[in-house]
C-alpha cells in the first residue's frame, strides 16, 4: 500500500456494509479519516456493525436519519448495490459531494499495477483464466473486485511486485474518479442491470469508467465484433488492442477453427483448449491478450488453457451419471449467457429454466433450442418459460416444485448421450438470494442423485 495521507482528517460516510462497506471501513479509519457508518439493516444482530463501534467507528443503523448530510462530509463511499436513487445519494450529489465505490479507494493507495476487467457476460471467467495465467508465469497476480474479493482490502496488502487482476461491475465502476487500469479489458455488451442505470446509454457510460483515464501507455483490450465497443475504443487514448471471432486481425487476437492469431501470427492451437463454448473463445483470447501485454511465457499461458475447465457456476461440469454429464451455469441470468451455454453443445439438452420474472423476453434463445430436448421450468418465470419453449417445439416440458424436484425430473427423464444443464436465463431472486446459492443448491441435488 502506498504511504497516503489524501484521507488522513477527512470527514467520510460509509453508505451501506456488507463486506465492501466493512473493508473501505477498516481501510480508511486505518488512514486516519473520520468515517461515520449508516447501514439500512439494524443494529441488533449486526455483528460488522458492532465491531466497529467497538473500534470507536460512529455506526448509525436502522435506516437514513434526517439531516445526515448536514455534518459535513467530503466523501461517500457507498456500497455498488445501492443505486444512485437512492435519496442520500441523490442528496449527496445535488451538493457536489463525491460519490465512490471503494474500488476508487483501491486505484488511489495500491502499489500494485491494475488489470481491471468488465463487461455484460465472461467478466469471471477472463478474470480467472488471466489470474492463473499471471500465477504460472510466476506474476504474482492477487484477485480482486466482484469476483467476490474488496478491492480495497486486497489494495492494502498489495506491493509493487504484485499484480491485481480486479473484476469490475458496472456498479462499481459508476463510483470511480481517478481509476486508471494499465490494462483494461471491455468483453461485450449487452442491456444489462436496466433497472438500476435506467437506460442502455448510462449503463455503457458506467462501463466505459474503465479507460476514461488511461494514458497513451495503457492498454486496452475490447471486442471489435461489437459497434459499441469499437466506437468506445475509438475515444479511449490508451493503445488499442482488439479481438475478434469474424476476422483474422493484424494488429490484436483473433481466432479461427483451428488457430489463434497473435498480431496475424498463429499463437496458439485451438486442439489444447479444455473450455467449451465459442462465448468461452472470446474470454481466452482477451485473457491472453492481457498475458502477453503483462510478459507472460507461451508455456504458462498453454498450460493454463490446456488445464483450466470452469468458473464455478459458470459452465461448470458437476457430475457424469449414468452417461449423462450435468452443467450448472447458475450465472446465466439473462438470455444471452443461456443461449451462449445452449450453443457450446451439440448432444441432446435438458435444460433447467426460469427465475426472477423480469418481464423480458426469451425470444433470443430461439434459433438455439434446437437441441433441447426437455424444459424443466423453475421459480417465477416458469409459465412463460414453458410457453415459449412449447412455442419452439419442445415436447417435454415439465414445471418443478423446487431445484431437488427439478433434478429428480431431469434425472427420469435424461437418456444416455444427453446433457442436463442448469442455465436459467433469469436472475435468482425471486427464490435465491443469489445465483451462487441457486447453483449451489443444484450441486447439492445432482451430487445425491
Amino acid at each position: 500500500m502506498k504511504d497516503t495521507k489524501q484521507f488522513k482528517d477527512m470527514k467520510i460516510l460509509i453508505l451501506g456494509l456488507a463486506k465492501s462497506g466493512y473493508a473501505a471501513t477498516k481501510l480508511l479509519h486505518t488512514l486516519g479519516a473520520d468515517v461515520t457508518v449508516n447501514d439500512a439493516s439494524p443494529y441488533e444482530g449486526n455483528a460488522e456493525a458492532m465491531e466497529l463501534r467497538s473500534e470507536g467507528i460512529r455506526v448509525i443503523c436502522g435506516g437514513h436519519p434526517d439531516g445526515l448530510l448536514e455534518e459535513g462530509y467530503e466523501l461517500i463511499v457507498k456500497n455498488p448495490g445501492i443505486p444512485y436513487s437512492n435519496p442520500v445519494v441523490m442528496e449527496a450529489v445535488r451538493k457536489g459531494i463525491p460519490v465512490w465505490t471503494e474500488v476508487e479507494i483501491a486505484s488511489r493507495i495500491s502499489e500494485a499495477p491494475i488489470i481491471a476487467i468488465t463487461g455484460s457476460n465472461g467478466k469471471t471467467t477472463t478474470t480467472t483464466i488471466l489470474y492463473h495465467m499471471l500465477n504460472a508465469a510466476k506474476k504474482q497476480p492477487l484477485i480482486a473486485g466482484n469476483i467476490g474479493t474488496v478491492s480495497c482490502a486486497v489494495a492494502e496488502k498489495a506491493t509493487a511486485g504484485n499484480v491485481i487482476v480486479l473484476e469490475a461491475s458496472s456498479f462499481q465502476l459508476m463510483g470511480t474518479d481517478s481509476f486508471r487500469p494499465t490494462i483494461a479489458i471491455w468483453t461485450n455488451v449487452y442491456d444489462s442491470h436496466l433497472d438500476y442505470h435506467g437506460t442502455s446509454a448510462e449503463y455503457i457510460k458506467a462501463k466505459a469508467q474503465i479507460s476514461k483515464n488511461q494514458h497513451a501507455d495503457d492498454y486496452l483490450i475490447y471486442n471489435a465484433d461489437q459497434e459499441e465497443l469499437r466506437a468506445f475504443a475509438a475515444q479511449s487514448s490508451a493503445i488499442k488492442v482488439p479481438f475478434s471471432l469474424k476476422e483474422k486481425l493484424e494488429i490484436g487476437i483473433s481466432a479461427d477453427e483451428s488457430e489463434i492469431y497473435w498480431n496475424g501470427e498463429p499463437y496458439i492451437n485451438r486442439k489444447i483448449i479444455k473450455l467449451p463454448g465459442q462465448h468461452n473463445l472470446e474470454n481466452i483470447m482477451s485473457a491472453t491478450a492481457a498475458a502477453i501485454l503483462s510478459g507472460c511465457d507461451k508455456d504458462s499461458i498453454e498450460s493454463v488453457l490446456s488445464s483450466f475447465a470452469g468458473v464455478k457456476h459458470r459452465m461448470q461440469f458437476v457430475k457424469e451419471l449414468k452417461d449423462r454429464k450435468f452443467y450448472n451455469d447458475s450465472k446465466a441470468t439473462n438470455t444471452l449467457a443461456t443461449k451462449s451455454a445452449l450453443a457450446a453443445f451439440d448432444t441432446p439438452i435438458v435444460l433447467l429454466a426460469g427465475g426472477l420474472d423480469r418481464g423480458h423476453t426469451f425470444e433470443e434463445l430461439r434459433p438455439f433450442m434446437g437441441n433441447v430436448k426437455a424444459v424443466v421450468t423453475l421459480g417465477e418465470t416458469k409459465n412463460r418459460f414453458a410457453e415459449f419453449a412449447s412455442s419452439c417445439g419442445v415436447q417435454m416440458i415439465i414445471h418443478s416444485k423446487d431445484m431437488e424436484d427439478a433434478v429428480k425430473q431431469a434425472d427420469t427423464i435424461s437418456q444416455k448421450g444427453d446433457t442436463v444443464l442448469l442455465s436459467p436465463s433469469c436472475a435468482s431472486w425471486d427464490e435465491y438470494q443469489s445465483f451462487e446459492i441457486r447453483g449451489d443448491a443444484f450441486i447439492k441435488a445432482v451430487m445425491s442423485l
